[in-house]
């Protein structure tokens, strides 16, 4: 119907069987009836798992897209509507507002942005015709929904969704008589582009639009009033531009060549971090730098590690550099839709807009679908209503805390560890097991209860192994497995092959043990107490024969809260660090009447945990089956620590964290931060 059907070729398909019964099924469906959301479906469906990993593509449900339009300008509309009542002035200027609105998504798929936008637009244009009593024609054009996708199948079926969703609109809001009479022939449909949204120009796909300019003209008549005329020329001002869309996520470590190159080209001049980020990175920036020369909002729907951990101070500064703030933000949400392949991942949705806007709003989920609505003065980076602080690493505590360092690195190809079958074929007696075997622990040891021994042999007692055939036989294997590395340090080790790599405590030490990944089911960072002489590995971080009332802190509720902020998350795993958590982490001046409460608190958690032998750390932090007993000591280690910090208990999260942020302001006040630093 549009030309295209056949262009390229003459040459009719031939079709099989099967083929031709397919299409005879579907020419007897009522396409009256076709909803355009179903393509977003379709294309995730029929595009192989590879090609939909490669390019990011994830299919957003009509619910998720509206979290993103409502707040970004349809809310806003529909409270303009509301406030004109039947007042004539007021719903015309809403109507030629609406007819001026221009929606832009720069990673557009098969147009699911663009056809929700316009079927909403439609129908609050509706509601303000019938109190205008006026004639039911559209205003609204399809000329002013522009797209970038970088695959043309679904850039025609984006045009051809956008052509459906206008029919169904004339149908439904005018009459089907009417929208017959329009459809044919197709007219321009939505100004989609095919091609790399991270190399276009966005202002060549979205220009700036043309307005008329008004010239005076003397009619000479008897009022003397002067015409206003239109010449055609000219840029019109009235125009608004709304971005957005939920753009290919893809962390640092699944992009191509290609995308890296994507990334070079807009970040490589203003940061040398920029490996670190993810590649959704470049439409946020892209909206900014698209924001300088034309009147615009945006809003993209991202997974939430670019409003965690070392991403924040890497990309945001820049973006707020660009003269954007955040004019609203979903917090973090598990994905779904309704497409065969969901993806599975957790998102933030973040709108950006130009400062001079007063008031910001920030949604965050609880339980179930419920969503709780704020209005802020501020939301910063971390989607954390305060100042826009960003968290950098710190080589030592800000708060008045031991050191807390990453255990030892064996680097040893495996053959210093044991477990319990393999120290038997050692044929060690009793006291050379005593003297030359450790328990070592990393993440997974300490949480799951898995039992491995490590050689943990000092100089002096290399004469004591050497009768030692399969001692000497590990050494020798650990040395090879040095050798062999490319790395000039490692290589050298080899030279000291019956010692770890990198280590970093004595073995005689008291162990405080962090977990370097925990599950974030667990309300609960799972911390420690080890005995005299274990051995944590580099998967895991120790405080050495620090105070007890430290893991009251690591273990409580607000200290989880921090991490899960400023560390971010390795897939959905709590990811701890030492030196952007544990350091960073603002606490107030502690009395010894604190450190007495805490301490309590400690062996209260500590002790319900035993009551509890054999059961794991997983076992026992498991969400369904924590003990009564447990939760209850967490409970009142929380009320303890809570009230050092505010003299009552934190309401949510949220207040927490507010708390934490203006800690972490006073605290760091003054320290010069090197631009892009992470």
């Amino acid at each position: 119907m549009n030309g295209n059907l056949f262009s390229g070729s003459t040459d009719c398909p031939r079709f099989s069987r099967i083929a031709r019964s397919y299409l005879l099924r579907a020419a007897e469906l009522n396409w009256q009836e076709i909803n355009p959301d179903i393509f977003g479906s379709m294309i995730q469906a029929v595009a192989d798992d590879e090609e939909r990993g490669e390019l990011g593509m994830h299919y957003t449900s009509v619910p998720n897209i509206l979290k993103v339009l409502n707040p970004l300008f349809l809310d806003d509309l529909r409270e303009q509507l509301e406030a004109a009542g039947d007042n004539v002035r007021k719903l015309r200027n809403l109507r030629k507002r609406l007819s001026t609105i221009r929606v832009f998504d720069p990673a557009c798929g098969s147009g699911n942005f663009l056809v929700i936008a316009y079927i909403r637009m439609r129908e609050i244009e509706h509601e303000l015709v019938k109190r205008l009593d006026d004639k039911p024609k559209s205003w609204i054009s399809l000329s002013n929904f522009y797209g970038i996708e970088i695959k043309d199948f679904a850039a025609e079926i984006a045009r051809l969704a956008l052509l459906i969703a206008e029919f169904q609109c004339d149908v439904r809001l005018i009459s089907q008589q009417v929208a017959r009479s329009m459809v044919l022939p197709l007219k321009k449909t939505g100004q989609i582009v095919t091609g790399n949204a991270l190399r276009l120009d966005w202002l060549e796909v979205c220009p700036p639009a043309l307005k008329p300019i008004v010239e005076e003209q003397d009619l000479a008549g008897p009022t003397g009033r002067l015409a206003l005329e239109d010449n055609g020329l000219g840029i019109r001002d009235e125009e608004e531009t709304y971005i957005c869309g939920n753009p290919p996520y893809l962390g640092n470590g699944l992009q191509s060549a290609d995308q890296k190159q994507d990334l070079d080209c807009i970040f490589s001049n203003l940061t040398d971090s920029w490996r670190s980020l993810d590649y959704v990175s470049g439409w946020f920036k892209k909206a900014t730098e698209y924001g300088k020369s034309i009147s615009s909002a945006s809003a993209f729907v991202s997974t939430n590690s670019i409003c965690q951990g070392q991403q924040v101070p890497i990309l945001w500064p820049l973006i707020f550099q660009s003269g954007r703030k955040i004019s609203f933000a979903y917090t973090s949400f598990k994905w779904a839709n309704l497409a065969s392949y969901n993806a599975g991942v957790t998102v933030v949705i973040v709108g950006l807009a130009h400062p001079d806007r007063t008031l910001c709003r920030l949604y965050n989920h609880v339980q179930g679908d419920k969503t709780i609505v704020r209005e802020v003065p501020e939301i910063n980076a971390y989607l954390v209503p305060s100042h826009s602080t960003f968290v950098f690493k710190e080589m030592l505590p800000i708060s008045a805390l031991p050191r807390m360092d990453k255990g030892s690195g064996p680097v040893d190809g495996g053959f210093l560890m044991l477990n319990p079958e393999e120290v038997k074929h050692l044929n060690l007696s009793k006291n050379l097991e005593e003297r030359l075997l450790r328990p070592v622990f990393g993440s997974a040891e300490y949480i799951r209860g898995i039992s491995r021994l490590c050689l943990w042999i000092e100089r002096g007692q290399l004469s004591e192994i050497s009768g030692l055939q399969g001692v000497k036989r590990r050494i020798e294997r650990v040395a090879d497995f040095r050798a062999q590395s490319p790395k000039a340090a490692t290589r050298a080790a080899a030279l000291r092959a019956f010692e770890f790599m990198e280590k970093r405590q004595q073995g005689k030490e008291v162990v405080l043990i962090i977990p370097s990944v925990s599950s974030e089911g667990r309300s609960y960072l799972p911390v420690g107490l080890l005995p005299s002489g274990s051995i944590l590995t580099n998967l895991a971080f120790g405080l050495y024969d620090a105070p007890l009332w430290n893991i009251a802190l690591i273990a409580s509720r607000i200290h989880l809260v921090w991490i899960a902020t400023v560390c971010g998350k390795m897939k959905t795993d709590f990811r701890y660090s030492n030196t952007l958590g544990w350091n960073t982490f603002p606490v107030p001046p502690l009395t010894e009447r604190n450190k007495t409460d805490l301490t309590r608190c400690a062996e209260d958690i500590l002790l319900a945990r035993e009551a509890h032998f054999p059961k794991t750390i997983a076992d026992l932090y498991d969400p369904e089956n924590m003990p009564d007993d447990l939760r209850r000591a967490h409970e009142r280690n929380d009320e303890t620590l809570e009230r050092i910090y505010i003299g009552r208990r934190f309401r949510n999260d949220t207040e927490r964290l507010e708390k934490l942020f203006d800690l972490y302001t006073k605290m760091t006040e003054g320290k010069s931060r090197k631009k892009g630093a992470a």
